[in-house]
């Protein structure tokens, strides 16, 4: 090869660009505190003593570690895709086995030490924990329940993996005794596994598949909470604090005999008990007595700001994690609410979905004796609406349908429908049955409410003299003769009414199309009804009957029906 061309050589130079400020020892490589800080890693959740030391004796690592969980299931969840006879018996299976209070303790004890599972316990099944669970082989009323262990109570995972639910998780568990020695083998397909905070794989292998405590990532955060606690608490007990002068007492001290100390300290201790019990204290004539009060100005936010990291670490609000009613004028803490219950749906659909969903065709089988296709889980909402807020989701919604209801875009059933499906969030017309709603399918907006209107086929006249325009209006003539009986006649008696301007005939609509007195009136009214401000010379479209019909509105309150087509 030429020099030309040779390949340029690649020399590889270890770069340190940072920022750096020798003179006022800022940035990297200065001896600044800053830069001393260092961050070890610990792994406390392999720590099992102090994880349970923390959870015993502290209520802010108890309310971190239950809290969420006690939301998570507090709706518990619905299934779609059994008749009621099937809920009701999944529910009392439920019931038997304490299902809710079981997942609720394998959650708690996941979050504490970083890992749990709950072994499907069948009975019959209990030489045969080390094969893969069959649906087929769950025999009616054999689910007893789940055995929940945490992570130090003897359950150890496998080396060997499969892959389950999209991520690798151990393909057996060993069951140890007190002493160690394996008790039992389990196949994955019999544990549900409840993992605390997820961790890199590297790390989620170093702790044997399991999850990282939640107590871990907040402990220096509960450390500071308490001591500073501590020391307020401290500090009221020298809220008050008496000062004495007392002339000599170096010497006093230093140069009396121990009698005179003695008598000295017991005239102290005297004056400590008066002033206790009576609020009295006696000095010699000429003694100064000096009282100081300590104000705590200042510890109120230092305390406020430790309390706003630990619910920062532990991702509570402080009305949740400390009880405490919103700070600030006109606040409500919903918003801060919102984005919790927010953050606990993630949960659930991430930590309490896979576990149900493993669950719940075992629980079918045990209940049902099948385990029926299609079956979704589906989790209530958290935040529940105020009477007015509900009546004003409703009312809002019902009108949504309505307007698309009557603006021909679907039909009755299907409006009665969506309708129906607002019970679920309102609790409102969920009492529409299936026969009323097959009974108005295919109808559209203008065959439910034809000749419901009221002042069909009646109009105005320029002076305001209502009068008859069609058959729906009765014909009547001040000036029509009578027969002897009595009887209308048209002045034969021949009881026939003749083609007066009073009856009924097809109505010819200025330059318009001729159509029937009662479809004109129905599109009359129809055509006011969704354009109730119409100007003169406005046009709409209204369908009646398979025909669409163009109308133009004449400014009297009337229609000039322009022109129609089959839809």
């Amino acid at each position: 090869m030429s020099r030309r061309h040779k390949e340029p050589e690649i020399v590889q130079v270890q770069t340190a660009d940072a920022f750096a400020n020798p003179l006022f020892r800022l940035g990297f490589g200065s001896q600044s505190p800053l830069e001393a800080t260092e961050y070890p890693l610990t792994r406390m959740t392999d720590n099992y003593a102090l994880l349970n030391s923390l959870y015993r004796d502290n209520w802010v690592v108890q309310n971190v570690v239950s809290l969420i969980v006690d939301d998570m299931l507090r709706e518990w969840y619905t299934v779609r895709g059994l008749p009621p006879a099937g809920l009701e018996a999944l529910a009392a299976a439920e019931r038997r086995s304490r299902l809710r209070a079981r997942i609720n303790e394998g959650l708690r004890w996941g979050r504490l030490y970083g890992g749990a599972a709950g072994l499907l316990m069948l009975r019959g099944q209990e030489e045969r924990l080390s094969e893969p669970l069959a649906l087929d082989d769950i025999l009616p009323g054999t689910f007893q329940g789940l055995y929940i262990l945490d992570r130090w109570q003897g359950i150890t995972p496998g080396t060997e993996l499969v892959f389950e639910g999209g991520e690798p998780v151990p393909a057996y568990y060993a069951i140890t005794d007190a002493r160690g020695h394996t008790v039992a083998r389990v196949h994955h397909s019999r544990v549900i596994r409840f993992t605390g905070r997820d961790l890199p794989f590297l790390e989620r292998q170093a702790e044997l598949w399991w999850g990282e405590s939640e107590v871990e990532a907040l402990y220096k955060d509960v450390v500071a909470h308490d001591n500073v606690s501590a020391n307020i608490a401290a500090l009221t007990f020298r809220a008050n604090v008496d000062t004495m002068e007392v002339p000599n007492l170096d010497q006093l001290f230093s140069l009396t005999s121990h009698e005179m100390q003695r008598r000295f300290w017991n005239t102290m201790q005297a004056q400590t008990v008066l002033r206790s019990n009576f609020g009295v204290h006696l000095v010699n004539k000429g003694d100064q007595l000096h009282n100081t009060q300590y104000t705590f100005t200042g510890l109120q936010e230092v305390y406020e700001s430790m309390c706003l990291n630990l619910c920062g670490a532990s991702r509570y609000p402080m009305t949740k994690l400390f009880g405490r009613s919103p700070a600030g004028m006109n606040a409500t803490g919903e918003s801060d609410l919102q984005n919790y219950y927010d953050y606990v749906d993630t949960l659930r659909e991430s930590r309490l979905r896979p576990a149900l969903e493993k669950l719940l065709p075992v629980l079918c089988m045990s209940a049902l004796g099948t385990a029926p296709e299609g079956l979704r889980i589906d989790f209530p909402p958290l935040w529940t609406p105020t009477a007015k807020e509900t009546a004003e989701i409703a009312k809002a919604k019902a009108e949504a349908v309505v307007s698309v209801f009557q603006s021909g875009l679907v039909r009755a059933d299907t409006a009665a429908k969506e309708l129906r499906k607002l019970s679920d969030e309102t609790g409102l017309f969920g009492d529409i049955s299936d026969e009323e709603i097959s009974a108005l399918a295919g109808k559209t907006y203008q065959d439910v409410t034809e000749l419901r209107d009221p002042m069909a086929g009646l109009a105005f006249g320029g002076d305001g003299e209502m009068f008859a325009q069609d058959a729906l209006a009765l014909d009547y003539d001040p000036n029509q003769l009578r027969d002897k009986n009595g009887k209308w006649t048209s002045g034969g008696g021949s009881g026939k009414i003749k083609g007066t301007k009073y009856a009924p005939s097809p109505r010819a609509n200025k330059a318009g199309l001729t159509v029937a007195p009662k479809t004109f009136g129905i599109l009359r009214g129809e055509f006011n009804t969704k354009f109730p401000a119409a100007g003169k010379g406005e046009h709409g479209q209204v369908s009646y009957h398979g025909r669409r019909y163009l109308l133009e509105a004449d400014g009297d309150g009337s229609i000039v029906v322009l022109s129609s087509w089959k839809e």
